[in-house]
């Protein structure tokens, strides 16, 4: 296997796919279950680029995932590079609260790839600075710094999904 990526569960081609949910560092482990099953239901694809704070067999992942886990498609990055390399030619979208840009301004395709920070943190801003064309966001009230993870991926891909018809 190579000693950079990591595959899990199922092999599918990417035709297959409808959207590419990237966890930059995810920290909870339940987050990363219900965004695991959010990927199964929207035809999905999960990418998780290390370090985790928790394994992939932690009870409380494979809780929150029920038993859509072995449906899910999954591959474990070591860092965003090998994203950026491996979907080049993709759009790829900085999920963020550190922006004006809302998610529901963009026109989304199938094979469009959305990055999610850790849930403490966020994606760094050195990254953020970096791609600020690519920034999007939730819009939410100021009286709270952000929406939980797995929320804030199924509102994203939900409304990427709507745009391309709910095509499986």
């Amino acid at each position: 296997m190579d000693s950079q990526v990591e595959t899990h569960n199922v092999e599918v081609s990417g035709s297959e796919i409808n959207f590419h949910v990237v966890l930059y560092q995810p920290e909870i482990p339940a987050n990363t279950g219900n965004i695991g099953r959010l990927c199964v239901g929207a035809n999905s694809m999960l990418h998780i680029i290390k370090p985790m704070r928790f394994m992939l067999t932690d009870k409380l992942l494979k809780r929150a995932g029920l038993d859509y886990w072995d449906k899910l498609i999954l591959k474990i990055h070591d860092s965003l590079d090998d994203i950026l390399i491996e979907f080049e030619d993709s759009n790829i979208y900085f999920c963020t609260t550190k922006t004006e840009s809302k998610f529901t301004d963009r026109k989304y395709k199938k094979g469009d790839v959305f990055i999610f920070g850790p849930e403490s943190r966020g994606i760094p801003e050195d990254i953020l600075n970096k791609y600020k064309k690519q920034n999007i966001t939730i819009p939410m009230s100021d009286k709270i710094r952000s929406i939980n993870l797995a929320n804030s991926v199924a509102i994203v891909i939900y409304e990427a999904w709507r745009q391309i018809g709910f095509r499986l």
